[in-house]
């Protein structure tokens, strides 16, 4: 994904740049079944008072229903229909329809296009975008999404551009290399899905200045 800068009309825009959505998006509406609002707590509590000042609304956002274990559809492919934005963290999310018509949203990773086909399940190779339990994954191999608990969902390695490797297995567990360098020991039956995750410049842009 390219990063925009403007001219320097102010300080802010002098030093800010953003992210070239056009270029890396392909549908820029969310799926509406897979959606549901989200209400900002605004620095209130449970009884409505202000507890933290100067908390503002901020944007209107829904929340998108992301599938972050895929246990249910195991054997069935799904095909990549679009890669959306999603307000409520950094990496990019892709719609995905199963065979039988099901529509989810996953995290996608750097590569994923629509019209590649994704899968899930001990029986599914090794490949971009599938989802696998750590026994059958190959050591050194790319993965983020990286399940706690076999059954749990992920919960390791979600962030745009961060990336974990399966290091040594051993057993009924296996080891972990996080994007800190922390080594983890999970269990192998643990599910991670393949590959890095996408929008890797969003590290890198600016939002200018703290005014």
């Amino acid at each position: 994904m390219a990063i925009k800068y403007y001219n320097p009309t102010s300080p802010g825009r002098r030093a800010g740049s953003v992210l070239d959505y056009d270029s890396a998006l392909t549908k820029f509406t969310p799926e509406r079944s897979l959606t549901v609002g989200k209400r900002r707590a605004n620095g209130r509590n449970h009884h409505g008072v202000i507890t933290a000042k100067h908390r503002g609304g901020g944007n209107k956002r829904l929340y998108r229903i992301i599938d972050f274990k895929r246990h249910s559809k195991d054997g069935v492919p799904a095909t990549v229909q679009a890669v959306e934005y999603d307000p409520n963290r950094s990496v990019h999310l892709a719609l995905i329809q199963y065979t039988d018509g099901e529509k989810a949203y996953i995290l996608c990773p750097n590569g994923l296009k629509p019209g590649m086909t994704v899968l899930s399940g001990p029986d599914s190779p090794p490949d971009l975008g599938n989802c696998i339990p750590l026994a059958n994954i190959p050591t050194g191999l790319e993965i983020h999404n990286i399940e706690m608990n076999p059954g749990q969902g992920g919960k390791l390695v979600r962030t745009a551009g961060s990336v974990g490797r399966l290091g040594a297995r051993e057993g009924e567990w296996a080891v972990v290399i996080l994007p800190s360098g922390e080594m983890r020991r999970v269990r192998s039956a643990c599910r991670a899905t393949i590959g890095q995750l996408g929008n890797l410049d969003w590290i890198n842009v600016s939002i200018g200045k703290a005014g």
